[in-house]
């Protein structure tokens, strides 16, 4: 999301919005025309795009979501797909938000009242390790896998830096957090690998590793484990609907 917010602000930042359309119930017929958006910041997997009279546009990617970025067109560009939900132009770029998970306009004073819940922003600048390693040792008998992937234990962590994480560090996705001897090491690799995805050259559109190519563990089910040569697994973590793959060798992270 660090990629995104980046990429949101550098095309937002050259001059006044000469095109809004909200594309959402609960904001339609919200007036953006001739205000500037000052940044786009992210928190975990949330986006704020902070505009000069004093609002906040929150946007959120879920799992199919994305913002593309293109030149703006005269005559302006239709946009007629039913699945974008956002589009925001200057006089020199247009930025498309497509099957957006969450959209709101709040007053950016009250930005708390939607990431407030969060764990602490894992791309942060100054992220609060000790917080959020508190929070992972909290969890108790649930799985580190599982618990990483809650939001409200550190924001930002998905899937594929979950896996590469517990990959690193030898420990099994299953293993109960209580057990984890030092969750501020966890915490503090998984800020590391993400933040040095953000800040790389291009890997993927979203920063991400390549499944099976730039990662350790995601993507490369039965594949060889990059260590040990022993074949990379693929599992479940959570409770149906909502659990989530996993990646991880038997041999290097057994229980």
């Amino acid at each position: 999301m660090l990629r995104t917010a980046r990429r949101l602000t550098q095309a937002l930042a050259h001059g006044p919005l000469v095109r809004a359309d909200l594309r959402w119930p609960s904001v339609a017929g919200a007036d953006l025309l001739e205000r500037s958006a000052l940044e786009t910041v992210s928190h975990g997997k949330h986006l704020l795009t902070r505009l000069d009279d004093g609002r906040t546009l929150h946007t959120h990617l879920r799992m199919e979501g994305t913002w593309q970025v293109r030149r703006t067109q005269q005559p302006p560009q239709p946009w007629r797909q039913h699945t974008v939900r956002v589009v925001l132009a200057t006089a020199r770029w247009t930025c498309a938000g497509i099957s957006l998970g969450m959209v709101d306009l709040v007053p950016t004073s009250r930005e708390h009242t939607l990431i407030g819940h969060l764990g602490p922003d894992l791309m942060a600048d100054d992220v609060d390790v000790a917080t959020a390693a508190a929070n992972l040792r909290a969890q108790g008998d649930r799985p580190v896998g599982e618990a990483l992937l809650d939001q409200r234990v550190a924001a930002g962590i998905g899937t594929i830096y979950t896996s590469e994480t517990l990959w690193l560090l030898r420990l099994n996705p299953w293993q109960p957090a209580r057990e984890i001897a030092d969750p501020e090491e966890v915490i503090a690799t998984a800020a590391r690998i993400m933040r040095r995805s953000a800040d790389a050259p291009s890997i993927t559109a979203t920063g991400d590793p390549r499944p099976g190519r730039d990662a350790n563990a995601y993507g490369r089910e039965h594949q060889p484990c990059r260590r040990c040569g022993s074949a990379i697994r693929q599992g479940r973590l959570g409770t149906p609907p909502t659990d989530r793959v996993t990646y991880w060798c038997a041999t290097c992270q057994e229980r």
